[in-house]
């Protein structure tokens, strides 16, 4: 792990001008609150440090970012979490949301549907106490008849509705102010700063009309002052929704005001707000059966009918309850119903998500095992080019699977074998270069470096190796002052072996034209001794054309022999003589014998000799440069000096073949006699 200085100093080298400055802004800022200074200027300044740490935050995420995808196996870990994880999580916590909703309007729903039983059931009591009422005997007294009724009602339902009131009264006002006409009303009922739960019946009496009703109280708020935080206990609302918690309801009252006071609850086009609260006593939240069972909120609205002190009717005055649950309670209700299922759908949701589970944890695995596989091939592929790239190509890859990683690995185990290969035979072609090179040098040398020194004779030569080693030899060799011996060769074969062959050639033919009287040897002794030494120290399939040819300046006499050499010619007066005579090429017979050719030389001739190199170029058709064209190429240029003619006849057969390009190495000698 790299030390934190280290970092600090990658992260500042990173680090641009624009960043510098936004750093310096964050820095100055940071003074500036820290010693608190105030002022139009250092307020500005602690402006440009918030937007400079802004920025700079970015780019750390950025950057940060760059740095954790830039491995394989943080790049895998990020998309199995955006492709499994987190879809996963987005469900989980869908599933908790709509759980939480849905057992939030569960929780409503009891409280309201118990609500409303305890309102059906003073309902069913005062149509029962109106019907009972209408069938008593006449020998009973009104009085006693309503006595004896509310008795039976308290005996029978004061456990249910606690603090129950039963009244039987004369005035209908109440009753016309909020059954509409009607001859019973049922429901929550605010009367000023009190609610109840209360349900007026009209009595048929003959005797007299009456109308009984059933009050159980909820809160009464008339002797205590009416603020929002004002919370009243009620008895009876510890009776209803055993299955909730704490049971809270809120009465409201319309907002008339300029400032807005506590939370507005709207309803109708009108605003309200929480008049006061009243809490059920003995109440408690249940303890959670499991570590994941948290409360979950309920909140309902009731309708309620508001008669205000001074008489106005309010039909539809919203009440919100508030309370709380625990998913298991409201599980256990929900499962009540299930009847003797109940334990087998609980069973098979517990397998069913147990087998959900092991999927997961299935999956999970599987991917782990297949991103440390693909990363473990990937590191092994870095790995492996590091070596590559400190020159080491003898490393190898263990492949332990064949799929398409161990395809890739065992690819490049192969690739990194072929280039140390390549490597191999690069160094040996460059050892071979270099000794071709030194073979160059050598056979350079071997070549004439002065011109001899014979009155009335220019010669000049050139040779164009087809490779970097020539297998054409010339030579000049001044035998005595009047005397020259001209020499041209070309060696079977290319490249070293030729060039090594013509070194001994070279060799032989000094050794014998270097020794004394060999002015007055004759051509044809000279190639026959050559011929001896080439078949005694080379191979059968090693051969040589050669030609020499000896003038004598002094009594213009040139002799020559041609051992299977291209035929030299002589141009003198316009016109030009083969010299032909000699014999086979050197190297294959022993004791073969040469013959010698000899003629006069007129004034001004030229004596050319070449390589088949500079007659075989082709054209385009396929047709050979020639010997015929090389004389009339050198005719047409005969009075020039040897070296343009040389030249001369080298630019012709090159532009014959129409490319510089050589097949075989060419050698032209031109020697003027004067």
């Amino acid at each position: 792990m790299k030390p934190f200085l280290t970092i600090l100093k990658e992260i500042w080298s990173r680090l641009s001008w624009l960043d510098a400055v936004c750093t310096a802004f964050v820095g100055v800022g940071l003074l500036v609150a820290i010693f608190r200074i105030n002022g139009g200027v250092f307020s500005f300044l602690e402006y440009l440090a918030v937007l400079a740490g802004l920025y700079l935050i970015l780019r750390f995420v950025g950057w940060w970012r760059n740095r954790l995808l830039w491995s394989l196996r943080n790049r895998l870990i990020v998309a199995y979490l955006f492709i499994a994880v987190v879809p996963i999580v987005s469900i989980v916590i869908l599933v908790v949301l709509a759980a939480r909703i849905l057992y939030s309007q569960l929780g409503a729903y009891l409280l309201y549907e118990d609500l409303h039983q305890r309102i059906a059931l003073v309902t069913d009591i005062a149509e029962h106490i109106a019907i009972a009422h209408e069938t008593l005997p006449p020998s009973i007294t009104l009085d006693e008849s309503e006595r004896v009724l509310a008795a039976e009602s308290h005996a029978v339902h004061d456990r249910e509705l606690p603090g129950l009131q039963i009244t039987f009264s004369n005035d209908f006002s109440l009753l016309g102010k909020v059954a509409s006409g009607k001859n019973s009303f049922s429901g929550l009922l605010q009367e000023g700063d009190s609610l109840s739960l209360i349900s007026l019946r009209r009595i048929q009496d003959p005797k007299q009309q009456r109308v009984v009703v059933m009050r159980v109280p909820i809160a009464d708020l008339g002797h205590k002052p009416s603020t929002n935080d004002q919370l009243v206990t009620s008895e009876f609302l510890s009776t209803i929704a055993p299955d909730l918690g704490v049971i809270q309801l809120n009465l409201m009252e319309k907002y008339e005001g300029t400032a807005p006071q506590g939370v507005l609850y709207s309803s109708g086009g009108t605003q309200y707000r929480v008049a006061g609260r009243v809490v059920a006593t003995s109440r408690a939240l249940q303890a959670p059966v499991f570590w994941f069972d948290s409360p979950v909120n309920v909140v309902s609205r009731l309708d309620s009918v508001f008669v205000a002190k001074d008489g106005t009717v309010d039909l539809a005055r919203p009440l919100l309850a508030v309370s709380n649950a625990r998913p298991s309670r409201l599980n256990a209700r929900i499962f009540t119903s299930l009847g003797e299922l109940r334990s087998s759908y609980v069973i098979f949701f517990v397998l069913v998500g147990i087998i959900f589970l092991l999927i997961e944890a299935v999956a999970w695995t599987t991917g782990i095992v297949l991103t440390r596989r693909i990363t473990r091939a990937v590191a092994d592929l870095y790995q492996a080019t590091q070596y590559v790239q400190t020159g080491d190509f003898s490393h190898r890859i263990q492949v332990e699977r064949m799929d398409q990683l161990g395809v890739l690995a065992d690819s490049f185990n192969q690739m990194t074998g072929s280039i140390g290969t390549l490597i191999e035979e690069q160094n040996k072609r460059q050892r071979l270069e270099n000794e071709i090179s030194i073979a160059r040098e050598v056979q350079n040398q071997l070549f004439p470096s002065t011109l001899p020194s014979v009155p009335g004779v220019e010669i000049e030569a050139i040779c164009r190796a087809a490779r970097s080693v020539s297998g054409d030899y010339y030579d000049f060799i001044q035998l005595s002052p009047t005397h020259v011996a001209i020499a041209i060769a070309d060696i079977s074969g290319k490249g070293i072996s030729a060039a090594l062959l013509m070194a001994s050639l070279q060799a032989a033919l000094r050794s014998q034209a270097l020794t004394d009287g060999s002015e007055s040897l004759s051509t044809a002794e000279l190639v026959a001794r050559l011929n001896k030494h080439l078949v005694r120290n080379t191979g059968d399939d090693r051969f040589a054309t050669f030609f020499i040819a000896v003038y004598d300046s002094a009594t213009r006499t040139l002799r020559y022999t041609n051992a299977g050499h291209l035929p030299s010619f002589l141009i003198c007066n316009g016109s030009a003589h083969l010299l032909d005579k000699g014999g086979m090429v050197l190297g294959v017979l022993d004791d073969y014998v040469y013959e010698q050719g000899e003629l006069r030389v007129a004034p001004d001739s030229l004596l050319i000799g070449y390589s088949d190199g500079l007659v075989e170029p082709e054209n385009v058709y396929g047709e050979e440069f020639g010997i015929a064209r090389l004389k009339e190429a050198a005719i047409r240029v005969h009075h020039a000096k040897p070296l343009m003619v040389a030249e001369s006849l080298m630019a012709a057969a090159e532009e014959w073949a129409g490319t510089p390009e050589q097949a075989d190495d060419m050698t032209v000698i031109v020697t003027r006699l004067r």
